[in-house]
């Protein structure tokens, strides 16, 4: 008998542990804040539930209630914010994006080679790469045609720059210098003013006008820091050709731009591209933009477009759904199982960031990165991550508007 009431106690006492560690793994990986329809409470996964629903609670209510595993234990309180399901049209169309540039952004900083020796006057007054130049000598500037003609032909005076760093505006001033065999003054600056690509549109909302795409930030090739926005467009695209991935290389897809015009950008966040649309894409269907607790692991499907312009739904797998983390783009582990992308492309490759994923007849994410050294696997974002940008796009015009 004591055997046994020892063997009892142990267990109780292993259980109890792996309940206060899960409590607790779960106090840190799940986010305070959910998102639900009318009718519905929260839930994540088989085992964690609120205590409370939205059952008789409107749009717009907000409440607290308390997650619990199983019911029983208490895990941590969170505040829920009741909302009508988003119906949008869910795309997987390749879009062509011409972005324009805050300012002139510095991509880098290079010494000059004059006949006293190598200087570099734009650094020693405190450029940095990343900073957006606005203005030389008080003039405003949108190209780097303009900020290299200003210094050029500055005559050997001081020049001021306006410039922008991380939302700050200062200004740096120095004394351009004339390179060795050259007539001209240069300050050691390389910039770059726009940037154009394809990507994917993840989708578009027809009670707005909205869309969003790609899944992440346009970001420049030297920096590798978002691209400051001033403006920009999106236009038709076409994909004619496929560089395959591999392990520890990168496929892609090969497009070109199409004549016409699809829409304006309005941001390049974090987590996407976002602005109007001025035509009406081709669109697979509408359909609810899930919650992300409504994610869950499992099979899913892919809509991209790796041929022409219409998108075909693929097979894939949720692997991993990390409901909490700092990357909002890396919500979702997704692996490529059909068998026809897999040929066409090895997987995931550049160019399909913004396919869009469905699952269980929503709309859950959109793909983001590839894993390099995996191309059947990749992250994704949450679909309702994206919705909240566009909807911010759409309170800033109505803002501006009124």
């Amino acid at each position: 008998m004591r055997v046994l009431f020892r063997c009892v106690w142990w267990l109780l006492a292993v259980a109890c542990a792996f309940v206060f560690v899960a409590v607790g793994y779960m106090q840190r990986l799940l986010p305070d804040r959910y998102l639900v329809s009318c009718g519905q409470q929260v839930s994540i996964g088989p085992w964690v539930q609120s205590r409370s629903a939205a059952a008789d609670r409107t749009a717009g209510e907000e409440y607290r209630t308390c997650l619990t595993l199983g019911g029983l234990v208490a895990v941590k309180d969170v505040t829920v914010t009741v909302t009508e399901d988003t119906v949008v049209m869910v795309c997987g169309t390749p879009f062509g994006i011409k972005l324009y540039t805050k300012g002139v952004l510095v991509v880098g900083l290079s010494d000059v080679e004059t006949a006293a020796g190598k200087v570099n006057p734009a650094a020693a007054a405190g450029v940095c790469v990343g900073d957006a130049i606005l203005a030389v000598n008080g003039k405003e500037v949108a190209t780097g045609a303009e900020v290299g003609a200003l210094i050029r032909d500055c005559g050997g005076k001081k020049v001021t720059l306006r410039l922008e760093r991380d939302g700050v505006e200062f200004e740096a001033s120095f004394t351009p210098v004339k390179a060795a065999g050259e007539e001209g003054y240069r300050a050691g600056l390389w910039v770059r003013d726009s940037a154009a690509g394809i990507g994917t549109l993840t989708f578009y909302n027809p009670a707005d006008g909205t869309f969003g795409g790609l899944g992440h930030a346009v970001c420049d090739v030297d920096t590798g820091a978002p691209m400051p926005l001033a403006g920009g467009e999106i236009v038709p695209a076409r994909i004619f050709g496929i560089t395959k991935g591999k392990a520890g290389t990168p496929g892609a897809l090969k497009g070109c731009f199409d004549n016409g015009n699809l829409g304006t950008l309005a941001r390049n966040g974090d987590n996407g591209l976002y602005g109007s649309l001025d035509a009406y894409p081709f669109g697979w269907q509408t359909m609810a933009v899930a919650h992300r607790q409504q994610v869950r692991e499992g099979a899913a499907q892919i809509l991209c477009t790796v041929d022409g312009t219409r998108p075909q739904a693929y097979d894939a797998v949720i692997q991993q759904v990390r409901y909490g983390g700092a990357d909002s783009t890396r919500n979702l582990v997704i692996r490529v199982t059909d068998p026809d992308l897999l040929a066409a492309t090895g997987g995931i490759v550049q160019g399909m960031s913004g396919s869009p994923i469905i699952q269980d007849g929503k709309l859950v994410g959109a793909v983001t990165h590839v894993l390099v050294d995996d191309p059947t696997r990749g992250y994704g974002i949450f679909a309702e991550n994206m919705l909240e940008t566009a909807q911010t796009v759409t309170t800033t015009k109505q803002k501006a508007a009124s």
